[in-house]
């Protein structure tokens, strides 16, 4: 090999020429204004035939892939692309407690694209600063990572707020223009979600004013998604015409039926818990489960929410959509894979199975909380809570036992409950397991041992107990139940995400595996409606002490079966 300057190798020589005249050629490409592609401000080669063979599937004119991606590297988080969210009702307590603080942790934690946008919609005479403010104020209040200045400058940088009614066309036109300048301002590329933090009776209006002024529908190449929260409907009928409404403006793939509980870690690891350990799956079915728990309960009362709570209840409120979602969960088969369309096939497996009590009054109880003191404060009664009618029957407690009708299920009951004003926050799932079928210890022996259990907690201390029995220490044979603990907060050092960050984020990016479909929906209320017609004609709901675990006849309810309610 030939001797260039000062030694270096002629062509090694040339390589530094060339590299040198690409230099100055994109220093002169620059300074005339064309635009480069790549990264960290480098041109992008011109795609290689070698690099069209790799990526077959990708546009080698227009794609970047990054040669030092690999797919499989979990490591890296989803990040959202360009895309805008757009909240109706943003100035209620939700959009303040809940989601203004979930889009600014995303945005902290870096998933969000440095262009997304925020805009309110409401009745409020507010400009673009008065909303910020507005968000400002939550997010220092309610997010959970620490308030960093140059996030919020970023985000605030992209909010926006429109002042109307839902009936309001002068308000959606607007909305229209403001969603085009944020496109232009943004680069949101057109791709938004409009979330309708709203009491359900505005979602037909909401949808119909998107749809007339051509928000619902997307340019070439772009989204629209519509998110909607709980209750949907109050029915069957009501479910089902609320979807249709819903589905003339927006495919069922582009609606998000948002519930909170299946975006929380413990709900998610109930799938992992079951399908990816051989240890559990194995003893999940009838010939080792005894009866299976759900319980959602509230230590506080309605509050100020008696004109959104009269007349809907408990079971309504909570069993029809969040402890029937967990049931589905704890009693589907495995999936074919983890994506929306096979969870969704698995689920209503279960739900379709789903079998009421011959006799509705023996297995089924309904309550309401009365006065007594609670924490050390006297509390009113449901009864003498500010807007509720005396003869109200609207239920504040409801415990229902269901079947499952299919080959892993049958004959084991599935009790559900829920209820306000009792003993403390808690929502979990016990999965209680048979006795040994035959005990070589003596009854003495085993008085203090229980049945073995596996408790699932989603809130408020997310996490999972095993119970078993153990020899009690010392020079007789004495068993008692002892538990082994797995928490989130003491074996990983990432403290789990809100349940509507990971929602939101799951929508920006089109992923629906933990949103229930509108077939759930329906299929939930053809389990509740029943229950509800036959409380409708039956009575008055039992009177429970606040702060208890509930009315005696619930306990009386499980008593018939020879089990009794776990003390969460």
């Amino acid at each position: 090999m030939s001797e260039g300057i000062e030694g270096i190798p002629q062509t090694a020589e040339q390589e530094t020429k060339g590299t040198k005249e690409d230099k100055e050629a994109r220093a002169a490409q620059e300074a005339a204004g064309v635009e480069q592609t790549g990264v960290s401000g480098t041109a992008e080669a011109a795609p290689s035939a070698d690099r069209a063979d790799t990526y077959p599937d990708i546009d080698t004119d227009t794609d970047f892939i990054n040669p030092l991606r690999d797919p499989q590297d979990r490591r890296l988080p989803r990040i959202a692309g360009p895309s805008g969210l757009v909240i109706f009702g943003v100035t209620g307590d939700l959009s303040r407690k809940k989601l203004m603080p979930a889009v600014y942790d995303l945005a902290n934690r870096g998933l969000l694209p440095p262009g997304f946008s925020l805009v309110g919609f409401a009745r409020r005479d507010w400009e673009d600063q008065d909303f910020a403010q507005v968000v400002h104020d939550a997010v220092r209040e309610h997010a959970r990572t620490p308030f960093r200045e140059e996030v919020w400058q970023q985000l605030a940088e992209g909010m926006r707020f429109i002042p109307g009614d839902f009936d309001d066309d002068t308000a959606f036109k607007q909305l229209r223009s403001a969603v085009e300048e944020l496109d232009a301002s943004r680069g949101t590329s057109g791709n938004y979600a409009f979330y309708l933090s709203v009491p359900p009776k505005f979602f037909p209006k909401v949808v119909q004013q998107l749809k007339k002024h051509k928000l619902a529908s997307a340019p070439e190449g772009s989204w629209r998604r519509a998110v909607i929260e709980k209750p949907f409907g109050h029915d069957l009928r009501s479910a089902e015409e609320l979807n249709r409404i819903v589905h003339e403006v927006f495919d069922p793939e582009q609606v998000f039926r948002i519930d909170h509980y299946l975006g929380k870690e413990t709900v998610q690891n109930l799938l992992a818990l079951r399908f990816a350990n051989q240890m559990f799956e194995p003893i999940w079915n009838r010939s080792f489960v005894d009866h299976v728990q759900i319980t959602m309960a509230e230590d506080i009362g309605i509050g100020g929410r008696a004109g959104y709570y009269d007349g809907i209840g408990a079971a309504r409120d909570v069993i029809q959509n969040h402890l029937l979602q967990l049931m589905a969960l704890t009693a589907m088969e495995e999936p074919a894979a983890f994506d929306a369309a096979s969870l969704l096939t698995e689920k209503l497996k279960v739900l379709k199975a789903v079998r009421l009590p011959q006799d509705l009054g023996q297995g089924t109880v309904r309550g309401q909380y009365a006065a007594a003191w609670q924490g050390g404060t006297k509390v009113r009664g449901y009864l003498e809570e500010d807007g509720i009618d005396q003869s109200s029957t609207t239920d504040t407690y409801a415990a229902v036992r269901l079947q499952v009708d299919n080959r892993r299920w049958a004959g084991v009951p599935f009790y559900l409950r829920t209820g306000k004003r009792l003993g403390r926050r808690v929502t979990e799932i016990a999965v209680v397991f048979q006795r040994a079928p035959h005990s070589p210890f003596d009854s003495t022996a085993t008085e203090e041992l229980g049945s073995n259990a596996i408790v699932i907690r989603v809130q408020p201390d997310e996490g999972m107990t095993v119970r078993f029995g153990s020899k009690v220490p010392g020079t007789s044979m004495e068993i008692r139940d002892v538990t082994m603990d797995f928490a989130y907060g003491e074996s990983f050092t990432e403290s789990s995400p809100e349940a509507y960050e990971r929602l939101i984020l799951d929508v920006l990016l089109g992923d629906a595996n933990l949103f229930p479909r509108h077939q759930e929906v329906e299929e939930s209320w053809k389990i509740l409606d029943p229950i509800e017609q036959y409380w409708a004609t039956h009575g008055r709901p039992a009177q429970y002490a606040s702060g208890s675990w509930g009315p005696e006849e619930a306990d009386e309810m499980l008593a018939r079966d020879g089990r009794s309610w776990r003390r969460p």
